[in-house]
């Protein structure tokens, strides 16, 4: 398998609530805008409250980005991988992505090789959306997230989920399906994706939320190393910063 060298990937994950606890405390016209967003999905059983609690946290328009946890890889004096964590987050998504474009350009420039995101589904889900919530917010692309002249073969993403599909574009599997699969424990804990909004709206968990994020950035960074066939990393090789 024709893959990036472990040290050459920046393993991220985002966590993403709506913006509102509940469709009701959104403007008139972004209650009508959401309505016109999920109109396919409507059906005798659905309200846009309850596709609101359901999907606006992962529509890019609708949603904001509480935190954003990145990882990389480095070898310690021992020659042994050491995976070094480190999470944005907070309720002001413009300085959480400030704070992690910042970030990320400085690894950038600290690094002598060309450098890929790794995720899972990151292709469909966290790169756009981070891309998104910039624009939103008023801020520029960093030149390492401008792909929009790239020739696909040329993007530096390199997404677990379709390595699994090894072609299939049918076939979509859970980071906590596929880590299962490869014998790498769960990052599904005390918290799931569908849990996050009732985390940070009802429970203000947010210590919770970026513990899981890591764990979701830990996994994927676990796999790559499986889909390389080289050892996993225990306890003592993971920091967080």
């Amino acid at each position: 398998m024709q893959i990036p060298q472990p040290e050459q990937c920046i393993f991220i994950d985002i966590e993403t609530v709506s913006q509102q606890p509940d469709f009701k405390q959104l403007p008139a016209e972004w209650q009508s805008l959401f309505e016109e967003k999920t109109s396919w999905l409507q059906t005798e059983n659905s309200t846009p409250e309850s596709l609101y609690q359901e999907k606006a946290a992962i529509m890019a328009e609708f949603g904001k980005i509480i935190c954003i946890s990145v990882g990389y890889l480095r070898k310690d004096a021992a020659g042994k991988f050491e995976l070094r964590l480190k999470s944005f987050y907070g309720d002001d998504e413009a300085v959480v992505l400030t704070m992690f474009v910042q970030s990320v350009t400085q690894l950038m420039q600290a690094r002598k090789m060309r450098m890929w995101f790794a995720g899972h589904n990151i292709r469909e889900f966290d790169i756009p959306y981070i891309c998104r919530r910039l624009l939103v917010q008023g801020q520029s692309l960093p030149q390492w997230l401008d792909f929009q002249a790239l020739k696909p073969w040329d993007v530096p993403l390199l997404d677990t989920l379709q390595l699994w599909k090894f072609g299939d574009y049918k076939h979509f599997t859970s980071l906590k399906l596929l880590a299962a699969c490869l014998g790498i424990a769960s990052p599904k804990q005390d918290l799931d994706g569908s849990m996050v909004g009732n985390a940070y709206w009802q429970e203000k968990a947010l210590d919770k939320i970026v513990s899981y994020c890591q764990r979701d950035v830990l996994t994927v960074a676990q796999l790559l190393l499986r889909f390389s066939q080289l050892p996993l990393l225990n306890d003592e090789q993971v920091v967080v910063q």
